[in-house]
């Protein structure tokens, strides 16, 4: 009467970090898609905020709750982070676990060669 309370409990545990696995990989891949699309040389960071938008739409919007998407670019450097909570499925108090993603890559520009040719 006891065992199976405890393996249905064990058996949740189990998705809900599974979940949380899962939510990492969207995270991430928003993040990389929104890079792709901020560090272009004619991209901005609101390119990339609304890749990852659209990334996470497509996605996540169950699995990954509430997230959060920041973008940082400068002349050199592209930066992308993505936030959110993961969907609860045990109603445990305190178990709110979270997930997160960043890409960072060179911002693309045009350079002219340096040095003589011969």
């Amino acid at each position: 009467m006891l065992v199976v309370p405890a393996l249905l409990l064990l058996a949740l545990l189990v998705v809900q970090f599974a979940l949380a696995w899962h939510a990492r990989h969207i995270a991430q891949y928003a993040a990389q898609r929104s890079l792709a699309a901020a560090r272009t040389h004619d991209g901005t960071a609101a390119d990339g905020l609304t890749q990852a938008r659209h990334s996470l739409a497509a996605l996540g919007s169950r699995v990954l709750t509430a997230p959060s998407v920041t973008a940082e670019r400068t002349e050199t450097r592209t930066t992308v982070r993505v936030d959110g909570t993961v969907i609860r499925v045990l109603p445990v108090p305190g178990l709110v676990l979270h997930a997160s993603g960043t890409a960072s890559g060179p911002t693309e520009r045009i350079t002219t060669p340096t040095g003589v040719r011969r």
